[in-house]
């Protein structure tokens, strides 16, 4: 007997609902971690990002605590800091 519904008809009409959530969802709980370079303050160098299901408290603590601890380094003398969301150039 063949089925008139066949099993992969289904998961096409679920895969729309679902995608948004397997491929990030967005970047509201998203932080990144940059640095400026040596030679230019204006330069924005990625150095971390921070995205954990677990939230954004989650994410922007950890990101602020790892820039803190860069930053205080001695002879460090590029800036570190945190922005909301996914790496941008």
């Amino acid at each position: 007997m063949v089925s008139e519904n066949p099993p992969m008809r289904n998961c096409f009409a679920v895969l729309p609902a679902v995608l948004p959530f397997a491929c990030g969802g967005g970047d509201s709980s998203t932080y990144t971690l940059y640095r400026s370079s040596p030679t230019s303050e204006a330069m924005r160098l990625h150095v971390a990002t921070f995205d954990s299901a677990d939230g954004e408290k989650y994410n922007r603590e950890p990101c602020d605590i790892t820039r803190e601890l860069f930053q205080k380094q001695p002879g460090v003398t590029v800036r570190y800091w945190c922005e909301k969301g996914r790496f941008r150039r």
